[in-house]
C-alpha cells in the first residue's frame, strides 16, 4: 500500500540533509538549511512536493512542540535574576519597534490594525537562531549575552498575548468589551487551570507514573499532557499555541521537568523542521527577484529600527555604547515566532497575499545576514562607536543615588578586579580577609548599586576604556585580575592596560584553551583556562582517591601550571616532557566507608577478634560510625551492630568483596 505522504517525507527529509550538509560548511544555521528546502520543493520552487495541507498538520504539531518546550524552560525562579533585563528591556525594545514599524506602516497608507500587527512580527527576533550563534562564540554569558537573552525571553511570553489581541484587531467582534471581558474570563479559567493543574494534578500523575519506571509510560503521559492542554484551550477558542506553552508552564514547576525535555527534544526537532520547511515552501522566490530593490529596502529598514530600538534598550539599561551596540547587532533579524503569528494575521485578514511575501522575504533576508553580523559585531560595534567612545561614555547614566560616589581612598599597589561574576567575587574576598586594598569595575549597573551600599569598592564603567582606567589608578596598581567571559572584550582590556601600564602583572580568566595564546600576545602575564583548572581539579581528586601523598600530589599539580599546562595540550601520543620528570607510583589500597546491611551472626555482635574480618577479607576497620558518634579507638574487643558505617583500608578487590558481604541479607 502506498502513503502519499511517505514520499513527500523522504523528498524533503533527504534534501535537508544535502542542504543542511552544504550549508554547515559555510557555518549558516541549521533553521537557514530548513528555509531553503521549502524554497526549493515548494511549489514556488521546484514543485517536488505534492500533499502541502498534510506538511503543514506536520508544521503545526511542530509548533505545537516548540511552544511546549519553551513553556517547560520558562521559570519563575531563573527569571527572577534578570527581571530587569526581561521587563525594562524587554518591553522598550517590543513597543518601540511595534510603534516605528506602526508609523512607517501607516505612511504607507495601511490601517491603525494593520500597521499594529505588522509592528507585532517585526517586534519579535529569532531565539534559535541568536542563541545558537551567541553559545558557539562563547558570549551568552557576556554582557551583551544577558541582555539578549532577556529580551529574547519577554519575546517568547509576549507573543502569546500578541495571538490573543489578533482577532480584536481584526475587528472579528462587534462589541469589544464583551470580547475583552470573555478574553480575560477565558484567560483567568486558563491561569486557574494551569496554578491548580501544576500544583496537585501534574505532580501527582507523573509521581504515580514514574515510579513504574517506565520510559514509554513517562513519554506517553507527557506527550498526552501536552497534546491534552492545547486541544482544551482550543476549545475554549483560543490558541494551540497558548495552550501547548501553559502545558510546558504546568511541567515546569514540577520536578519532573528536565526528564520531559529530553524525552520531548528529539520529537521537537523533527516536527520543527517541517515547520521551517512549510515556511520556505510559501514563499515566491520570482516575487523575490521581481521586487528586490523594495525588498532590500524594507530589509535594511528593519535592520536600522530594530538594531537602533535594541541598542537604545540596552542603554536604558544603564549598559556603555559598546555593549548596547553588540545587543543590536545581535537581535535586528525577524524571527520564527513571527511566522507562527503571521498565520493568524493571515487568517483575521491583517495580512494581504501580497504583504505576506514582502514580510516572508524581508524575515529570510534578516534570518540569512545574522550570522554574518554576528561573526563580525564586535568590530562593527568598535567602528559604529568609535566617534562616541571619548569623554566619559563609558558611564553614560548615573548608576547609583546621589550620594554614593565618595571617591575612593587613594589606590596605590592595589589589586584590580575586573568583572564582579563568581570569580570576580572569590578573588575581591580573598583580598579583603588578606588586607590587601582592591578596586572593582563592574558593567551591571544593578550590581553596582547593590554592592556600593554593601560597602564594596566598585565603579560601573567599561574597562576598556582608558577613562576608567584611569579613574581606577591602573598606572599604581600591583595586579589585574580580569574574570570576564566576553572573549573579545578581555583581549580589547588587556590591549587597553597596556596601553597605560607594562609594569602591572595582568593575570587573565580564560573559558577555553584557544583563547591563552593570544591572550599571551597581547600583554597577559597568567592565563588561567577554565578548561584545564577543572581537569586538575578532577585529577587531583581521582589521586586523592588513590591515597598519592599531598605533598606529591601539591608538586604534580603545580609543575602542570608552571609549564603553562603543555601537558594538557599535547596531542594524544606525543612525547611530553613533564611525563618524562614525574613518576607517579599509586599505592594499591583504597579507604571506603561501607555501610552495615547484614544480619549474619558470624559478624554482628560478635568482637573483631572473634568474627575475623581481616583474615576472612583482608581488610582493617579503622573507624566505625554508630549514629551520631564516630568510634576511633579500634580494638580486638570491638564489635559491629547492623546500620554501622564501617571505615576499612585494604586492596580495592578485597574492599569490593567485604561490602558486597555487607550487603547480602
Amino acid at each position: 500500500m502506498e502513503i502519499p505522504l511517505l514520499s513527500d517525507i523522504v523528498i524533503i527529509l533527504g534534501l535537508a540533509v544535502v542542504v543542511i550538509l552544504l550549508f554547515q560548511r559555510f557555518r549558516f544555521p541549521t533553521i537557514l538549511g530548513f528555509l531553503a528546502t521549502g524554497v526549493i520543493a515548494g511549489p514556488h520552487g521546484l514543485s517536488l512536493i505534492n500533499a502541502t495541507h498534510d506538511i503543514e498538520i506536520l508544521a503545526e504539531i511542530g509548533v505545537i512542540l516548540l511552544l511546549f518546550i519553551i513553556g517547560m524552560e520558562f521559570s519563575l525562579r531563573s527569571l527572577a535574576l534578570i527581571k530587569r533585563t526581561v521587563l525594562l528591556g524587554g518591553t522598550t525594545q517590543v513597543l518601540a519597534t511595534i510603534g516605528l514599524v506602526w508609523l512607517v506602516m501607516l505612511l504607507l497608507d495601511f490601517s491603525n490594525a494593520e500597521g499594529i500587527f505588522m509592528g507585532f512580527l517585526v517586534a519579535l527576533s529569532s531565539t534559535a537562531i541568536v542563541l545558537k550563534l551567541l553559545q558557539d562564540k562563547g558570549d551568552i554569558n557576556a554582557p551583551q549575552g544577558r541582555v539578549v537573552l532577556g529580551i529574547l525571553i519577554f519575546q517568547d511570553i509576549i507573543v502569546v498575548p500578541m495571538m490573543l489581541l489578533t482577532p480584536l484587531m481584526a475587528g472579528g467582534s462587534e462589541d469589544v468589551g464583551t470580547a475583552l471581558l470573555l478574553m480575560a474570563l477565558k484567560g483567568a479559567f486558563v491561569i486557574i487551570f494551569v496554578l491548580i493543574s501544576a500544583r496537585y494534578l501534574v505532580p501527582m500523575l507523573l509521581y504515580a507514573v514514574a515510579k513504574t519506571k517506565s520510559k514509554e509510560l513517562f513519554i506517553l503521559s507527557v506527550v498526552v499532557i501536552c497534546f491534552a492542554v492545547a486541544w482544551l484551550t482550543s476549545s475554549l477558542g483560543l490558541s494551540l499555541a497558548l495552550g501547548a506553552f501553559m502545558a510546558g508552564l504546568i511541567i515546569s514547576e514540577s520536578e519532573y521537568s528536565h526528564q520531559a525535555t529530553s524525552n520531548i527534544l528529539p520529537f521537537r526537532e523533527i516536527f520543527t523542521s517541517f515547520f521551517f520547511v512549510s515556511i520556505g515552501m510559501l514563499l515566491d522566490f520570482s516575487f523575490m527577484l521581481q521586487h528586490l530593490p523594495i525588498i532590500l529596502f524594507f530589509t535594511l529598514l528593519t535592520f536600522l529600527i530594530k538594531g537602533t530600538v535594541a541598542t537604545l534598550a540596552a542603554r536604558m539599561l544603564q549598559f556603555p555604547l559598546r555593549i548596547s551596540l553588540l545587543v543590536g547587532l545581535s537581535i535586528f533579524q525577524v524571527g520564527e515566532f513571527a511566522f507562527i503569528l503571521s498565520k493568524t494575521g493571515i487568517e483575521f485578514g491583517l495580512l494581504s497575499e501580497e504583504t505576506y511575501q514582502y514580510f516572508l522575504s524581508v524575515s529570510l533576508l534578516t534570518m540569512g545576514v545574522t550570522p554574518f553580523v554576528v561573526e563580525y559585531y564586535q568590530r562593527i560595534a568598535t567602528f559604529i562607536g568609535a566617534p562616541f567612545s571619548s569623554g566619559k561614555e563609558a558611564m553614560p547614566f548615573n548608576p547609583a543615588p546621589a550620594g554614593e560616589h565618595a571617591e575612593f581612598p587613594p589606590l596605590d599597589d592595589h589589586i584590580v578586579i575586573i568583572g564582579y561574576g563568581i570569580n570576580g567575587r572569590n578573588v575581591a574576598r580573598a583580598a579583603r580577609h588578606a588586607k590587601i586594598p582592591y578596586v572593582i569595575v563592574e558593567l551591571n549597573a544593578v550590581t553596582v548599586k547593590q554592592e556600593r551600599k554593601l560597602g564594596e569598592p566598585i565603579i560601573y564603567g567599561d574597562a576598556v576604556h582608558p577613562v576608567i582606567l584611569a579613574h581606577i589608578n591602573i598606572q599604581r596598581a600591583r595586579v589585574v585580575v580580569v574574570a570576564i567571559s566576553d572573549a573579545e572584550a578581555t583581549r580589547r582590556i588587556i590591549a587597553s592596560i597596556r596601553e597605560v601600564s607594562d609594569k602591572v602583572h595582568i593575570i587573565v580568566r580564560t573559558r577555553f584553551v584557544q583563547e591563552m595564546e593570544e591572550n599571551y600576545r597581547i600583554g597577559a602575564d597568567e592565563v588561567i583556562p577554565e578548561e584545564f583548572e577543572t581537569s586538575i581539579e578532577i585529577f587531583t581528586r581521582v589521586l586523592n582517591k588513590y591515597l598519592m601523598p599531598r605533598d606529591e600530589i601539591e608538586s604534580f599539580t603545580q609543575t602542570i601550571r608552571s609549564d603553562n599546562y603543555d601537558m594538557l595540550r599535547s596531542m594524544a601520543g606525543r612525547k611530553n616532557s613533564l611525563t618524562s620528570t614525574i613518576d607517579l607510583e599509586l599505592p594499591e589500597i583504597e579507604v571506603a566507608s561501607l555501610r552495615v546491611y547484614t544480619n549474619d551472626a558470624e559478624i554482628i555482635g560478635k568482637p573483631l577478634m572473634e568474627s575475623g574480618v581481616r583474615q576472612r577479607f583482608n581488610v582493617t576497620v579503622v573507624a566505625i560510625k554508630r549514629g551520631s558518634e564516630t568510634l576511633l579507638n579500634i580494638n580486638p574487643n570491638t564489635y559491629i551492630k547492623q546500620g554501622d558505617i564501617l571505615y576499612v583500608v585494604g586492596k580495592p578487590n578485597e574492599v569490593m568483596r567485604f561490602n558486597n558481604y555487607l550487603k547480602a541479607d
